[in-house]
């Protein structure tokens, strides 16, 4: 892959999904990339994961069933790309394409679902936005709570939807794209540590966390730099460690020492609360003033971001 022209192709792609996004009149008669490759896996669960194999046979079954599905979707993608690239429009459908694999626009649209109601003090409409972007017991959150949610989904994502599709496109092209977010995917709906999944699943979350090691440490860089923050960076190489996930620590406690507030710790689910740690633990918690801080700084990352990737595509084009 050449770089000049993976700049190129993640520039144009990022500027088309931070201004267009997905149209709901689109995923309406098409849906979304992202659901064809679920769709994938929820095939390949229920021809893979199956009683009564033995843990280890899950686990090797699991490791097959996402090596299938990266070489169809990977494969497809290099077909579409060697296709395109025999075509003077083509450049432009791959970008058109990438786009839709990444989740900007989507992911500020979400956030601020839950930071407009909070700031209007409608904790029920707030728990309804929140609850579309975390896993948690929304009826369990207080204002703090839903803004503390709020603001690590926003963290944990522009990671894992915005800056390591960057990533992987600015390196492997419209098939690292694609690649990344069949193995994030994979990760998203069979990598839990359920009964069901905890063996089956544990290739999937172990090659989720490779892929996302580098853009995971981007991301919370982003964070500093666009709040100017250098508490940010000792926060961040501070605390990241603490966090249960190895990635989603950098930019969640990246974030919160931006904001000067704290993140994490105990979190109620359906099941039960979770003792996890705080990041940045002696600052207090968040309010709905800092879900819209958040939103604000998130842009201005994400925009330092695509400047650092365009600037890098005029250079290559220059040299």
């Amino acid at each position: 892959m050449d770089f000049a022209a993976g700049f190129i192709l993640i520039a144009l792609a990022w500027l088309i999904e931070a201004v267009l996004g997905w149209p709901a009149w689109l995923y309406a008669r098409i849906k979304h990339p992202v659901v064809w490759i679920g769709a994938l896996i929820a095939l390949a669960d229920k021809a893979f994961n199956k009683d009564p194999f033995s843990h280890q046979t899950r686990y090797i079954l699991g490791a097959l069933a996402c090596l299938i599905l990266l070489a169809l979707t990977t494969g497809l993608a290099v077909l579409i790309t060697w296709v395109l690239h025999h075509w003077a429009w083509g450049v432009m459908v791959e970008a058109v394409i990438a786009s839709s694999l990444m989740a900007s626009r989507s992911l500020y649209d979400h956030v601020d679902a839950v930071a407009r109601p909070l700031l209007a003090g409608d904790l029920a409409k707030a728990r309804q936005g929140v609850a579309q972007i975390v896993g948690r017991d929304p009826e369990r959150l207080d204002a703090a709570g839903i803004a503390s949610a709020s603001l690590e989904s926003l963290a944990e994502n522009a990671s894992d939807g915005v800056i390591a599709p960057m990533f992987w496109g600015v390196i492997f092209g419209l098939p690292g794209l694609v690649a990344y977010k069949t193995i994030n995917t994979l990760d998203s709906m069979i990598g839990h540590t359920s009964a069901r999944y905890h063996a089956f699943g544990g290739f999937a979350a172990r090659l989720d966390d490779g892929v996302n090691l580098i853009p995971a440490r981007l991301t919370g860089v982003l964070f500093a730099l666009a709040g100017w923050s250098a508490q940010a960076l000792r926060v961040m190489i501070r605390d990241a460690h603490r966090h249960r996930s190895p990635n989603a620590g950098w930019p969640e406690s990246a974030l919160a020492g931006v904001l000067g507030i704290r993140l994490s710790g105990p979190r109620a689910y359906g099941e039960g609360v979770r003792d996890e740690p705080w990041l940045n633990e002696d600052a207090p918690d968040p309010d709905a003033s800092h879900v819209k801080q958040g939103l604000t700084l998130y842009v201005r990352a994400m925009v330092l971001g695509w400047g650092m990737v365009a600037g890098m595509a005029v250079l290559g084009g220059v040299l």
